[in-house]
């Protein structure tokens, strides 16, 4: 295995079994007392569940509990019946995951499964096609597969390394989230209840839905049972288990088949129920190091599934009892899942071995540029920079002319073109200063972490930004100053939390990614958590700006990010020596007198800093601060002297022609920038990937 791959770490560092044999047969010497235990084991979690959902069956906004059977055959026993049949399918779909990959964080959530169904359902929605049952299974079946053959082909197989593997997904799954989130707000109407749902929600109508889909996932439990001796074996490494007849492809074809069977069928039932299947597999092997006769996998699985079952069950329940069952009614379980997961994926992350310099990922490696080039390629830039900004300012529901500009400049246009003009400015100005504000970030994120995969986004400081800009947004108190202070806040604290726990005597780079991811995805869930208690009103709207959008933007959101800007790009092109010598490795930038740690620490402040006021000024805007660093690396080469202003430049371009074409393509509708920027940059980034794949 890799360095860097946690301690909770794959079946390939252990034995199948406790005493088992290297061909997954039973040890030579029984152990009866063995047995019991996981008998025992197995018992007390079918306890734990029973419990579990005797108490959520008490749970409603009817006072009547168990006495009114129209309550419980029509709500009560419908959402439990859900909550266990979605449990039991995503803990075996995360656990055959992982066996597969050898990765203890792998899972349908961070291979872009859940994503991909979601996306395919929501599509099929949003079009205004009407399907059965059974057919949406289908969809959504087709999507997550999708997903997974995309994840796994450019993270380079499945048994590439934890961070490369869950940063495809996780970018993967960004992608997929702003296609989908285009969708939804483009057919508002058609798509209306999907928002929620998408979060995951266990409300039902009745059992029919239940009935349906409990059949897919009692003979996809059944089918991953008979690979159990299989996956025992494949747990020892593809060269052992190869040598004892074990076909490697054709069984990790048939459980990534099964996987995506499972996490398709609790999508269509219940939609996307976030992190169950990263959770319920951790917690089967922490288990198992207690009970070691669960290490195999013929017991392994039904554990999973008790786990999975249990932790959708309960997390639904304690959300009822902390918020109430009225208020509960608008948030979705999967809120409470992804919390959870969060905090798995954070702790698995925080036990990545340190072995060592830090490797850096692999990348595409660019040669040296001639100072010429540079100057050609800048030149060119701005130019293009200079253009979009005066078709910024001409395109619209009002098409205008360059003359218009002129006059409105000399305060002598026609009130149309001056109400016009006045409203495009700011929103033209604030794309592409944001746009080169998040490439900033991007560069130096990129160049600390030493992964050019790498962005603001993926280490939780435009997640935290968000988080802190929805608070005030939904309060009474909303104002552009207090939005503006929150997501400062909010993205210094979610910086501060990454860096706090990715440091262990040191700062590993793939521990403060993994650590950033996680963050993410908590921070996501707590936004949605809030936006769905809020006027819902406002969700438009708000959701619509959590998209990143210049609609409305005013120069009181744009200056101060201008400011910022000045101040932080002198800064960093100060620091390009040392940027250049951290995005080597761990230990030359301490031979040669860098003090590392308070080098890094300044520098992705000034990246938090970038990101934070950048979303107060456009919202969420994903994928530039990826995109910009690496297409600025491909034209002039990797010295930071010449990558800065290139890339601020590429990623003013970028944000501000997705601007424009949002407010175009679909006028007098208009698309927010940030799915745009997502649907450009998505692209790039699949081809990115697929180069370095083999790196």
């Amino acid at each position: 295995m890799e360095a860097g791959t946690p301690d909770a770490g794959p079946d390939a560092r252990t034995r199948p079994a406790s005493g088992a044999s290297a061909d997954g047969s039973s040890p030579e010497q029984p152990r009866p007392r063995g047995r019991l235990t996981a008998a025992g084991a197995l018992l007390a979690l079918v306890a734990v569940l029973a419990a579990s959902a005797l108490w959520h069956l008490t749970q409603g906004t009817s006072g009547q509990v168990l006495a009114d059977p129209e309550i419980l055959y029509g709500s009560r026993l419908p959402r439990l019946a859900a909550g266990v049949a979605v449990g039991l399918a995503l803990g075996v779909a995360g656990l055959l995951m992982q066996s597969l990959s050898r990765n203890p964080l792998a899972s349908p959530d961070t291979l872009g499964v859940t994503g991909g169904a979601y996306f395919a359902v929501t599509a099929v929605t949003a079009f205004g096609l009407s399907i059965p049952f059974w057919a949406s299974g289908l969809v959504a079946f087709a999507g997550g597969l999708g997903a997974a053959a995309l994840v796994l082909g450019l993270a380079g197989g499945a048994a590439s390394s934890t961070t490369r593997l869950v940063l495809a997904g996780s970018a993967l799954a960004l992608a997929l989230q702003a296609g989908t989130s285009a969708l939804l707000v483009l057919f508002d109407e058609e798509t209306k209840g999907l928002f929620a749902w998408g979060s995951g929600s266990l409300s039902q109508l009745g059992l029919e839905s239940f009935l349906r889909a409990a059949p897919v996932v009692v003979v996809g439990i059944a089918l991953a049972l008979a690979l159990t001796r299989r996956l025992d074996v494949l747990a020892l490494g593809d060269d052992t288990a190869s040598s004892l007849g074990v076909p490697i492809r054709s069984t990790r074809v048939i459980g990534i088949l099964l996987s995506v069977v499972l996490t398709a069928a609790a999508v269509t039932l219940a939609g996307p129920i976030g992190f169950v299947g990263l959770c319920a597999p951790v917690l089967a092997r922490l288990l198992s190091r207690l009970v070691p006769a669960l290490g195999r996998h013929l017991l392994l699985i039904p554990t999973a599934a008790l786990i999975g079952a249990i932790v959708v069950v309960l997390a639904d329940a304690v959300l009822r009892a902390l918020i109430g069952a009225e208020g509960a009614i608008a948030v979705p379980t999967g809120v409470a899942t992804t919390l959870l997961g969060a905090v798995v994926l954070v702790t698995m992350a925080r036990r990545l071995r340190d072995a060592g310099p830090t490797r850096r990922p692999p990348s595409i490696r660019f040669g040296v540029r001639s100072t010429r080039r540079f100057a050609i390629v800048l030149v060119v830039g701005v130019a293009a920079l200079a253009a979009v900004v005066v078709i910024g300012m001409l395109v619209g529901a009002t098409p205008l002319l360059t003359g218009d500009i002129a006059l409105w400049l000399q305060n002598q246009a026609p009130p149309l073109v001056a109400f016009a003009l006045d409203e495009r400015a700011p929103r033209v100005i604030a794309a592409v200063v944001a746009g080169g504000a998040l490439a900033l970030a991007g560069t130096v994120t990129q160049a600390v972490s030493r992964n050019p995969l790498a962005e603001p986004g993926l280490l939780g400081i435009t997640g935290g930004a968000g988080l802190g800009a929805v608070l005030i947004v939904t309060s009474a108190a909303a104002s552009t100053f207090g939005m503006l202070v929150a997501a400062v806040l909010g993205a210094l604290l979610a910086f501060g939390l990454v860096y706090s726990l990715a440091w262990r005597g040191g700062l590993s780079a793939d521990r403060l990614v993994l650590i950033g991811i996680g963050v993410w995805y908590g921070s996501t869930a707590l936004t949605t958590f809030v936006l769905l208690r809020s006027n819902p009103w406002d969700t438009p709207k708000i959701y619509t700006w959590l998209s990143g959008t210049t609609y409305g933007r005013i120069w009181e959101q744009v200056v101060p990010l201008a400011i910022v800007l000045l101040i932080a790009l002198p800064f960093v092109i100060a620091q390009r020596r040392d940027l250049d010598i951290l995005a080597m490795d761990e230990d030359t930038p301490r031979l040669v007198g860098i003090r590392l740690e308070r080098t890094r620490l300044a520098l992705l402040v000034a990246a938090a800093l970038l990101a934070a006021f950048s979303v107060a000024a456009v919202g969420v805007v994903g994928f530039v601060g990826l995109v910009a660093p690496h297409a600025a690396r491909a034209l002039v080469g990797a010295r930071h002297s010449r990558v800065i202003p290139v890339a601020v430049v590429l990623g003013a371009v970028l944000v501000g022609v997705a601007d424009a074409i949002g407010r175009t393509v679909l006028a007098p509708a208009q698309l927010p920038a940030g799915l745009v920027v997502a649907m450009l940059g998505a692209p790039y980034f699949v081809w990115l990937l697929w180069r370095s794949r083999d790196a």
